[in-house]
């Protein structure tokens, strides 16, 4: 019977290049064909976090998801992805499939697990996320003791966000983008402004980390993050943003 390759999940992290870990390192160095999650425009973000690694040699796989809200179209990009990555792995070959991130926190790499792992070896490399490195350039903790963390994606409704956050002690909300203006009106009319924190595109050379009250903009990047400590621990947001 004839061996066949092995899928890799590497999760890369926010965008640093140096918070990759040494096995994602070691693994897409290394090499003979790399898959990513590309725009149908511009550039791929996974792609250029491992530039600098991928060998001059490595047959690349772009999956070229269109950045649209609809979920069928996406789908059937995953499909395709799935059947040329399945190939190559039948034919023997690993592929090492990048995911910014961790691969399996809201990352892109779940779509082809799900749909090859039943047939071939596959192994997540996981990765320094979004949540961790958005708490460490604001310089607030997370969590604490027996605070509950609750992450809720941006594009849900107030009533579901606010009973969300009223049933935490500390909240992280993802995919803020368009959603930013009534994300900060909502978290004003809890009472919870002075406890929010925002970051966006969190270790890169355009970060922006600052306290929640002072970001004006009417939308934000799709990477960015609001964090709300409502527990008992003193922490504060730092004195002064940085930009």
């Amino acid at each position: 019977m004839t061996k066949t390759g092995t899928l890799y999940g590497v999760g890369l992290g926010p965008g640093d290049p140096e918070l990759m870990t040494m096995k994602a390192h070691r693994l897409i160095s290394t090499a003979t064909v790399v898959a990513y999650p590309a725009p149908d425009d511009g550039e791929s973000f996974a792609r250029s976090i491992a530039a600098h690694v991928i060998p001059r040699e490595a047959r690349e796989i772009p999956i070229v998801v269109p950045m649209r809200v609809e979920r069928y179209p996406a789908q059937s990009v995953y499909d395709r992805a799935a059947e040329e990555i399945g190939a190559a792995l039948s034919g023997g070959e690993d592929v090492v499939t990048l995911c910014e991130g961790d691969p399996f926190f809201y990352g892109s790499f779940m779509y082809l697990y799900e749909r090859l792992s039943g047939s071939y070896p596959c192994e997540i490399v996981p990765g320094v996320t979004s949540l961790t490195a958005c708490a460490a350039r604001l310089g607030r903790p997370l969590t604490a003791r027996n605070d509950v963390l609750t992450v809720i994606p941006g594009p849900l409704s107030d009533e579901e966000i606010a009973a969300r956050i009223e049933a935490a002690g500390a909240v992280a909300i993802m995919k803020v983008g368009r959603h930013l203006e009534r994300l900060k009106r909502l978290i004003s009319g809890l009472g919870l402004l002075g406890h929010a924190g925002y970051v966006e595109r969190a270790t890169l050379a355009s970060e922006k980390a600052m306290p929640l009250a002072e970001v004006n903009d009417a939308s934000a990047p799709y990477f960015s993050m609001i964090l709300i400590y409502k527990g008992d621990e003193a922490w504060m947001l730092p004195p002064q943003s940085s930009s």
